[in-house]
């Protein structure tokens, strides 16, 4: 729509407002605020108040800055006198997932973190689990270089249900070496619900819910769009994204693509020779009839990539083997880089449609409907004799069907009901072209589940009640691990309920406080079941158990926030995790010799397991200029069956970051320069001869990044360069399970440049 300010016409409009810190409400005094159609510019005055007077009738872009949150451009319709609240990003590392939405309807109990699109952006040459390891409580669990999973409250692979646009993510139920298929540049923001038991959400968890979500297309009638580059010097790597999109009231759309080619990888003493990821991935999302009665989302993505597995990590025999654990140096590693990926390598298609539609029936009550569909392809190739490297180990073909419903009501001015359906069918079949028995069966599984959640808020508290059923149905077709070979038909079903109840008390305007407590059950994954050969990226042996049993949690979460005068912040998280019939991969002392190499051996258990942590936050703002950050996770976990500590548990880590923000001029603006500390224990909490080789030392990793924006019309120019690993410091990570046969990366420097129109 062309702007419609016309000389001679009644200019006499006044625009009036606020600018208030999206995380923590606060005034955010001194905002430079500029009205693109008009040509006017204000600042607001001490307590975030602006005013703009003499305004023509007519449509406009405003531009807000503030020291030390990102630039911020919105579109609005002015008719008559008009008031608004802008909201910046000031403190990011307080946002939470009630906080990004602001609606009622989603107000929460669930302690949780988010990380913003500006973070994203900055690290959109990472992978998703790396980027959300900002959220305090958060660790990741890698596969090397190219792979990795989070890890929440100890938590991690199928008992951390991943949402992507609302949609359960499927092919994760293969292991732990099976990368989220998600472009996190798809995302706007990402957050991580870290509580007791996550009932409105799809898919299997133990209360860790992690949300991939778009955001919603603004009203804005211009084509806007974003370029961002980044070249990272360890793997010599090359990363594109770009966003397009156009609003309206009617139908709007989004289209991002990205496309990543990076190399090997290097340590800090050689190259990880075959370490290198190539990926091209694309999502557009389309929203219809915005303001009618039945509002229509559309949304695609496609996700594609190959990704190479260490050489030295797949050995020949097993003297070798057990070499490769004590060597300095990886076998097969050479002193060149290269941008080649051959066996053993990954390649991962993965496509999901989502139709969704809903309708308020009045102001207390809302109907929400989606159907969603996931295909996936993955291809595992091993090093095998002659040309046989360039046929698949691994042929799997996935396809999976969700259905949602959701209803919303307010049934009076202190309750508020959510209640909820969910069906999902799954395929999951072998392709016979790889010649080796398959890693996990073929089989299909149908899911039904129905939740309800009743909140009450009065005055200073709300509380929350609710329950979940989810019933399950596996029909497994698996070929019999001993001779002769015969296909065993087994059909399984699973009920599994689950129940949480909590209360936020709001104790005054500097505290508040939370107490979760919940019960939840989870069904035994396909994988835990009937695994049964090479899990290629973690280079292992796994054998499942189909005897193992469903888990059973009990959660409780204490957690206080304390605000004052927005100088200090403090957020404290303490929990206690009971998980009967808990399942692990238990190390088998004895390796294993295949015609595909020697490998390690890991078994599924089960026993009983306590986890304790704790997760701190403490953000502390002296003056405008100077922000510090302190992080710390502390976690132990118990076999109390055997009375030993549990294998694979994040070590206590804590992190400190500085930023200094420089005065801002008229073209340059956003001038920051951070330090960051990181220190990451070694696992004390480890029973001697209870993994194949002892928990790495600790370590600690210096991190510094300095970035700008330049302003040119109404463009925006966004520069940055960050280090990672400045010291070139030479470690090894408890939760990488390639530790066994190499170090970690070395020195990274990564240069961004981002074009704003």
């Amino acid at each position: 729509m062309p702007v419609t300010f016309v000389n001679g016409q009644n200019c006499v409009l006044r625009i009036q407002g606020q600018v208030i810190d999206e995380a923590t409400n606060a005034p955010l005094p001194f905002a430079s605020l500029f009205l693109e159609n008009g040509q006017k510019g204000t600042m607001a005055d001490e307590n975030g108040h602006f005013e703009f007077k003499d305004v023509c009738p007519g449509n406009t872009h405003i531009r807000a800055s503030h020291l030390s949150c990102e630039p911020l451009q919105f579109y609005l319709e002015i008719k008559k006198d008009t008031s608004f609240t802008v909201r910046m990003h000031h403190h990011e590392e307080l946002m939470n997932e009630v906080k990004v939405h602001g609606k009622y309807e989603d107000q929460s109990l669930e302690n949780s973190g988010t990380v913003d699109q500006d973070l994203i952006q900055n690290k959109s040459n990472q992978n998703l689990a790396d980027i959300i390891q900002e959220i305090t409580g958060v660790s990741v669990l890698r596969t090397g270089a190219g792979v990795s999973k989070p890890i929440v409250h100890g938590m991690s692979g199928n008992r951390v249900a991943m949402l992507n646009n609302g949609v359960a993510q499927a092919g994760q139920q293969w292991g732990n070496d099976h990368a989220p298929e998600i472009d996190a540049f798809s995302a706007n923001h990402i957050s991580v619900l870290k509580g007791v038991s996550a009932l409105q959400y799809s898919g299997s968890s133990l209360g860790a819910v992690i949300l991939v979500e778009p955001g919603h297309i603004g009203d804005d009638p211009h084509l806007h769009g974003k370029a961002n580059y980044i070249y990272q010097t360890n793997g010599r790597g090359h990363t594109l994204n770009l966003a397009l999109e156009k609003g309206g009231e009617n139908w709007a759309w989004r289209l991002t693509g990205t496309g990543k080619k990076i190399g090997d990888r290097s340590s800090p003493n050689y190259f990880l020779n075959n370490t290198g990821n190539q990926e091209v991935d694309a999502s557009l999302l389309v929203e219809l009839d915005k303001t009618k009665l039945w509002p229509k989302q559309v949304y695609f993505s496609t996700f594609n990539s190959e990704i190479g597995i260490l050489r030295g990590s797949h050995i020949g025999n097993l003297t070798d083997l057990e070499q490769s654990f004590t060597r300095d140096v990886p076998f097969f590693t050479e002193d060149k880089f290269s941008y080649g990926i051959d066996s053993p390598k990954q390649r991962v298609n993965h496509q999901l449609l989502k139709v969704s539609t809903q309708h308020r029936f009045s102001r207390e009550r809302k109907l929400e409907l989606q159907y969603a569909a996931q295909l996936d392809h993955r291809r595992e190739y091993d090093v095998r004799r002659g040309v046989r490297s360039d046929v698949p180990a691994l042929s799997l073909n996935q396809s999976n069907h969700q259905f949602d419903l959701k209803f919303d009501q307010e049934l009076n001015t202190l309750y508020f009901l959510k209640t909820g359906l969910t069906s999902a069918f799954t395929d999951n079949t072998n392709q016979p072209e790889t010649g080796i028995l398959p890693l996990i069966p073929d089989y299909n599984s149908l899911e039904e589940a129905a939740f309800g959640i009743v909140q009450r808020e009065k005055g200073a508290w709300l509380m929350e009640v609710g329950g979940r059923v989810h019933w399950s149905t596996m029909s497994v077709a698996a070929i019999s691990r001993d001779l002769p070979r015969r296909i065993i038909h087994d059909n399984l079903q699973f009920l599994a309920n689950s129940l949480s109840g909590g209360v936020q008390w709001k104790a005054s305007s500097k505290w508040s406080f939370k107490a979760n407590l919940g019960y939840t059950e989870r069904p035994p994954a396909i994988n835990e079941l009937y695994s049964f050969g090479l899990h290629q990226g973690v280079s292992s042996i796994e054998i499942g158990n189909p005897d193992i049993q469903k888990e059973k949690s009990t959660k409780f979460t204490l957690s206080s926030d304390f605000n004052l005068n927005d100088k200090l912040f403090i957020q404290a998280l303490a929990y206690v995790n009971g998980i009967r019939d808990y399942i692990f991969l238990q190390p088998n002392p004895e390796p294993m010799l295949t015609i595909r190499g020697a490998f390690p051996v890991f078994d599924y258990m089960q026993t009983d397991a306590r986890l304790v942590g704790f997760d701190g936050l403490l953000t502390y703002e002296p003056i405008a200029w100077l922000r510090y950050v302190g992080k710390v996770s502390l976690l132990r976990g118990q076999d109390t069956k055997q009375n030993n500590p549990l294998i694979y548990m994040p070590p206590n880590n804590f992190s400190h970051t500085l930023t200094f923000t420089f005065s801002e001029g008229k073209r340059f603006q956003q001038n920051q320069f951070t330090v960051r500390w990181d220190l990451v224990n070694r696992q004390k909490h480890y029973l001697e001869g209870q993994d194949f080789i002892p928990p790495p030392a600790a370590y600690q990793l210096l991190h510094v990044a300095l970035q700008t924006t330049v302003f040119t019309g109404k463009k925006h120019l966004h520069l940055a360069i960050s280090g990672d690993n400045l010291l070139n410091t030479v470690y090894r990570d408890y939760l990488n399970r390639q530790r066994y046969f190499a170090d970690e990366l070395g020195r990274n420097l990564s240069f961004r440049v981002s074009w704003e129109f």
